[in-house]
Order: structure tokens, then sequence, then C-alpha cells
């Protein structure tokens, strides 16, 4: 049986809970401006996130896609405050996996 208590385990404030919450926010903010350049410029590119699309229909790209965005830092936030600063890390890792690598690929390739 897998237990995913060392991923949810808190801890008090830390220099790793620290550095994990900002690397969590500039992976936010690199997504954002990747995701901005990559709809904006390339022809034919849309958002995979279902829900930040919708937003980006709705409210226009800038604007739905920085409510995304302040959203998620919001909540990176507030598990930082909590002290699952593993959490975060894994949150991180899979921004940069997911989302930060694959819209580089595709911008480099465009380009």
């Amino acid at each position: 049986m897998v237990t995913w208590n060392w991923i949810f385990n808190r801890s008090a404030d830390s220099r790793f809970g620290n550095s994990v919450v900002i690397v969590f926010l500039l992976a936010q903010a690199l997504d954002g401006v990747l995701t901005y350049v990559g709809v904006t410029s390339v022809g034919h590119v849309t958002e995979g996130n279902p829900l930040v699309a919708v937003l980006m229909a709705t409210f226009g790209f800038g604007p739905g896609l920085v409510s995304a965005k302040l959203w998620a830092c919001g909540l990176g936030a507030a598990l930082h405050l909590s002290g699952t600063h593993r959490l975060v890390a894994l949150l991180s890792a899979v921004y940069f996996a997911a989302a930060i690598l694959p819209w580089t690929a595709l911008l480099a390739i465009a380009s």
C-alpha cells in the first residue's frame, strides 16, 4: 500500500519551504508568459487546461490567463502557509514538466 504522508507532511517555516514557494510562483509566472505568447503569436495553438481555456475565451487572453495564474498563486501560497512544502515542490515539478517544457519546445519550433 502506497502512503502519501511524505508529500502532505507539514513542516515549520524553513529555507526549503521558502525556496519551493518562490520556485512555484516563478513557474506560474513563466507558464503564464509562455502561454500568452503561444496562444497569441502561434497560429492554431490553444490552451490545454480546459478551465484556463474557458477563462481566456470568456474574458480575453490576458485577463483570463492572469486570473487563472493569480488563483493558482493564491492556492500555492495557502499550501505554503499550511506547511505542505513537499506538495508545493511536487506541483512545481509538475508545472515545469507538463507546462513550461512543452510551451518552450513548441515556441522554439515555431520560431
